[in-house]
């Protein structure tokens, strides 16, 4: 066993590096002209600028900020509906004991299984008959529907962990269901709730598919698709790419570490109970 202990501090080492290279060179490469970042992509930079930043941020079409602007709406609205409901019918699945609500749970988890690339053709087809092609409610509703049942998952493992005694001591208090869910349960899954919202944040703040297709490439991008946009065939600037993807993960890392005192106990909640 001792002749093989450097054999661990090694390999996560290894591993490590593997993992930040790629951010090492997205953040070196922000601060480097274009020509430096053809010529040596893995060096630190020699004399940094904030020239591609600035360049991003003051662009005559606003590619930056109008996208900024679209994903902030897309995955705010997203995360906040998709949280609401799925706390909802969480609590409404793990205390029903109908045959019919474990059917539904077999059902809403089998939705797992499906990448999204395979509903895309058929999503589009149905936004396009009810009239929310190319707009964000639209958008919107698919990523509802999309994240519905891992939120749901969340819950309801968080869910067990509730004393069922704390809702019965309220019914018997005169406290209606809804009262009894919005002023008790629910503030009591703010760990889930921060684990789902970190989640889905990051899973649809990322997303490249869902808003190409349905937005589509012109004045409804994200700020994925504006990635996508400023690559050109004959582009050369790719300090100003480095600086727009950079630019593009500051306000998920901020979500992030607004809320991952929540995530760990979020995700564990439900796992000795149940």
């Amino acid at each position: 066993m001792h002749r093989r202990s450097w054999l661990r501090p090694f390999v996560s080492l290894f591993l490590t590096a593997i993992f930040f290279l790629p951010l090492y060179v997205a953040v070196v490469n922000v601060f480097k002209s274009s020509e430096e970042v053809v010529r040596a992509p893995l060096a630190l930079p020699l004399r940094p600028t904030l020239d591609n930043v600035i360049g991003v941020l003051t662009r005559p079409d606003g590619l930056f900020w109008h996208g900024l602007g679209n994903s902030v709406l897309l995955t705010g609205s997203s995360i906040v509906i998709t949280t609401v409901l799925a706390a909802m019918t969480a609590h409404y699945l793990v205390r029903s004991e109908a045959l019919w609500g474990r059917i539904l749970i077999m059902i809403m988890l089998t939705g797992l299984m499906i990448p999204p690339a395979v509903i895309m053709v058929p999503l589009t087809r149905v936004l396009r008959a009810i009239g929310l092609m190319s707009t964000l409610p639209g958008a919107i509703l698919v990523n509802v529907g999309y994240y519905l049942p891992f939120a749901v998952l969340v819950f309801m493992g968080f869910v067990r962990s509730i004393p069922k005694e704390l809702e019965e001591a309220a019914a018997l208090d005169g406290a209606s269901k809804f009262t009894t869910f919005w002023q008790i349960v629910f503030p009591l899954m703010r760990p889930a709730s921060a684990s789902v919202l970190i989640f889905l944040g990051v899973w649809i703040w990322n997303d490249f598919l869902t808003p190409l297709l349905i937005l589509g490439p012109g004045t409804g991008n994200t700020i994925t698709v504006g990635i996508y946009r400023s690559i050109g065939t004959y582009q050369r600037d790719f300090g100003s790419v480095f600086a727009l993807m950079f630019l593009a993960t500051l306000p998920v890392l901020t979500f992030y570490l607004l809320f991952q005192k929540h995530f760990i106990r979020g995700l564990t909640g439900g796992a000795t109970k149940g």
